[in-house]
């Protein structure tokens, strides 16, 4: 294929992949912004002003980032599994795949499809957590870096956990199994430096924890971590799932047999 109809490919899957989202507003975009207002009355304004400051903050806004990042990190995830599971079970992807469309543009664009989705839910919490509390802002550079390169690890993430399901059920085991328990753990609600040596050791094997407090970092100038090495550890798992995506794509798993 030509560069110009590589692009067109490419354009054209990425919007295809906007539309679906924005169309379903009311099951892609409302359900995680009336959540995160519940997050931020409930474990924010209510149980937070008795539990008083976290990291030098009011514990409103030190949990706030981890909220915004949870809402990317779900929704990213959830964005891709489901619409290339779908494409899969409706038989449309077949159309795609012996199309000369190139497989890595076809990863592509889902990809940024569930990156434009994580962002926009991104967006929209942290709007909303206007109303609940200031938020200060310590490096916008970092900020954007970290929930972008976030949005596209999960978003490869649940492009691989589309390929190899083989049913509706298969799509939300891993969100349902693995993601959240990995994002309650991952330093959202508290730091770790609460935890006893132990607890505080295995939580550092968690990728989740990394991301969160890079993002805090970039907002509140506060972190548990490096965040230095929370950002070469979301670029190995971003090489690392492209890879193992187009790999497995090139293969036909999951799709052909």
């Amino acid at each position: 294929m030509k560069n110009s109809e590589i692009w067109i490919a490419f354009y054209t899957i990425l919007v295809r992949e906007i539309r679906r989202f924005t169309r379903i507003w009311p099951q892609t975009l409302l359900p995680p912004a009336i959540t995160m207002s519940l997050y931020f009355a409930i474990f924010g304004n209510l149980i937070g002003d008795r539990i008083g400051e976290m990291g030098g903050f009011s514990y409103m806004q030190y949990i706030v980032p981890g909220l915004i990042m949870m809402s990317v990190i779900t929704n990213s995830y959830s964005n891709v599994s489901s619409s290339f599971f779908s494409a899969k079970f409706q038989h449309s992807v077949q159309e795609l795949l012996v199309s000369p469309t190139p497989n890595w543009v076809i990863l592509l664009g889902y990809t940024l499809g569930g990156v434009a989705r994580g962002l926009c839910v991104g967006l929209i919490v942290t709007l909303l957590s206007l109303f609940f509390t200031h938020m200060a802002l310590e490096s916008l550079f970092l900020t954007i870096l970290v929930v972008c390169l976030t949005a596209v690890m999960f978003s490869l993430g649940g492009f691989v956990n589309a390929i190899y399901a083989r049913s509706f059920d298969d799509v939300s085991i891993v969100p349902t199994f693995i993601l959240t328990p990995l994002t309650y753990l991952g330093g959202v609600f508290y730091s770790i430096d609460l935890l006893p040596d132990f607890w505080q050791s295995v939580s550092l094997l968690n990728p989740v924890l990394y991301m969160v407090n890079a993002f805090r970092f970039g907002i509140l100038g506060v972190s548990d971590i490096n965040v230095y090495w929370a950002l070469v550890i979301v670029c190995v798992f971003i090489v690392a799932l492209f890879g193992f995506g187009l790999r497995l794509l090139n293969q036909g798993k999951g799709i052909r047999n």
